[in-house]
């Protein structure tokens, strides 16, 4: 029996079967496979604003195969235009109502199969979750990456990062006015998610290795026509999958995140996937151990430096053979689980085969990698007993061990307007607070302050540590997801001026060098200051989410 039996067959279903004809469906129509055909498209969002044309290509790909496709919407926020304001605690909160909404509509209209178009950063977990969650026949299309931008009289590619970078050289007095509105104007050329290894990115890739999309998902550009004929074979592969009964169940296993784990640390991803991993691993009932990210690192090294830890970009990669090239090169070494199976039919291994690195500039061979260990690190401490995480691969040599002067900010914008006003000094340790999944609340990007240390020409002399998140362009000693948080009793909140804060990234340590003497006092006299929302979802997300080392799901 179908899943679309229970809205269309038999008599009792007659009055199902007027709204459906309502719609426009015929009977032969109604005699076939329903697939959801989920898109995420808006104006708001400039990796969204073309996934129209995107779900259209898949429809004609399920009409080819002989199913009947039915669009409906998801929302998304887009985390560039939300940063650094009230917005932005929106964002990561975000990926819970989009994981719900698509299961309400699924569930509610009975249908046979799914794909998921998303494209920007919350999306893309979001709609896994909710695959994994519904459990029927699924794949993931994404909306591709944007190409780098081009600014006149320059040879460099830009990014968004480049822009949040100019307002620190311009605040610097190293930028002037015209030259803003150049970058500006120059860094994001057009649709598409931001065109580095940001976190939108990261996930679209992932989300391949993962078993859930085709090959090319992750790097196609977003204005290839590669991606509209990508588009049209998930729609057709999406009927056989209904046809198959190969279900996500059988594709995101625990080998799965495994493999995951090891494309991420090859190419460098975004600090954000160790959020999104484990949440998405919550919905099939898998436990994520933050210890698997230090394993895997210590096995995997680093092939790529694409923005922000270098010149490349994700055309660069998709170029030099994409996803399954960096595979290509971890295959063979008992590092990946090849006989995991995909959306595709084939084993991951299978399709690994197929592929080749053009590019061993971009995609570094295995025994020539930009470092020996993955681009992801774990770190651990009386700081952070839960955990932290850093994108060691975007962080100068220089600063892998530091020791400085903590600088305490209890909101990012308090942080913004020091670091502008030059109140911060080389050897600095800047700590923003009270911005973690419930103090935030929502767990806030930090892009604007570490991209002001940078600007400003201070990231290989200032750190950041924050019980907030970062963007997946952030650079520099960005330590972020400090567990536990201010608001849940943790340790960085008994933080004050000038306490020595020690980070050994090497070593995966953490430490606030205070006496325990003087700790028992501070807690004793600790008292957390009330929430920042008192009204509307975020209120209710407050109450509800857990901590950034679960993935900041929502139980």
């Amino acid at each position: 029996m179908a899943v679309s039996d229970r809205v269309k067959t038999g008599p009792e279903k007659a009055p199902h079967r007027s709204l459906w004809k309502a719609l426009g469906l015929t009977d032969e129509e109604l005699s076939r496979p329903l697939i959801g055909v989920v898109s995420a498209a808006s104006e708001c969002v400039p990796g969204h604003n073309h996934l129209r044309q995107l779900a259209q290509a898949v429809k004609d790909g399920v009409r080819l195969a002989g199913g009947v496709p039915v669009e409906l919407p998801a929302i998304g926020v887009c985390d560039g235009i939300a940063m650094g304001h009230i917005g932005m605690k929106y964002s990561l909160a975000s990926r819970e109502l989009i994981a719900d909404s698509c299961e309400a509509m699924a569930i509610a209209h009975g249908f046979d199969g799914m794909v998921f178009i998303p494209n920007c950063d919350k999306i893309v977990p979001g709609m896994l979750m909710a695959a994994r969650r519904l459990n029927l026949p699924a794949m993931i299309l994404s909306g591709g990456p944007m190409m780098p931008g081009k600014r006149p009289g320059d040879d460099r590619d830009l990014d968004l990062n480049s822009v949040f970078e100019a307002v620190g050289a311009y605040k610097a007095g190293k930028l002037d006015e015209q030259g803003l509105n150049d970058v500006e104007s120059s860094a994001c050329p057009g649709c598409g998610s931001c065109s580095g290894m940001f976190t939108a990115n990261s996930m679209n890739c992932l989300t391949e290795v993962i078993g859930m999309a085709l090959p090319g998902n992750g790097t196609i550009a977003a204005v290839d026509a590669a991606r509209v004929r990508l588009a049209k074979k998930t729609g057709m592969r999406v009927v056989e999958l209904v046809a198959e009964g190969l279900t996500p169940e059988k594709i995101m296993t625990r080998d799965a995140f495994r493999n995951a784990l090891c494309l991420d640390m090859a190419l460098g991803c975004s600090t954000n996937t160790v959020l999104h991993l484990p949440a998405i691993a919550h919905e099939a009932g898998i436990d994520f151990d933050l210890e698997w990210v230090n394993e895997v690192s210590a096995k995997v090294p680093n092939l790529c430096h694409l923005a922000p830890a270098g010149a490349h970009h994700v055309i660069d990669l998709h170029l030099a053979g994409g996803v399954m090239a960096v595979l290509h090169e971890l295959a063979g070494r008992d590092l990946l689980a090849e006989d995991a199976l995909t959306v595709s039919g084939k084993t991951l291994g299978e399709e690994i085969a197929c592929a080749r690195n053009y590019n061993p500039d971009v995609i570094r061979p295995f025994d020539r990698p930009y470092s020996k260990t993955g681009g992801l690190m774990i770190l651990r401490g009386n700081l952070a007993p839960d955990g932290a995480v850093v994108k060691r691969s975007a962080v100068a040599p220089e600063m892998l061990t530091h020791e400085g002067p903590a600088r305490v900010f209890n909101s990012e914008e308090s942080a913004i307007e020091a670091i502008y006003a030059g109140a911060i000094k080389p050897g600095d340790v800047v700590v923003i607070r009270y911005e973690g999944p419930k103090g935030g609340p929502g767990m806030r990007e930090m892009l604007s302050p570490t991209s002001a240390i940078c600007g400003m020409g201070l990231d290989k002399e200032v750190a950041l540590i924050t019980d907030g998140r970062f963007s997946g362009a952030t650079r520099g000693a960005a330590i972020g997801h400090v567990s536990p948080e201010a608001a849940s009793g943790g340790m960085i909140g008994l933080i004050e001026e000038g306490d020595t804060i020690a980070i050994d990234i090497p070593a995966g340590k953490l430490e606030l060098r205070v006496d325990e003497a003087t700790l028992q006092k501070r807690r004793a006299a600790y008292v957390c200051p009330p929430p920042n929302v008192t009204g509307g979802y975020l209120a209710r997300y407050a109450k509800l989410v857990s901590s950034a080392n679960k993935g900041a799901v929502v139980e």
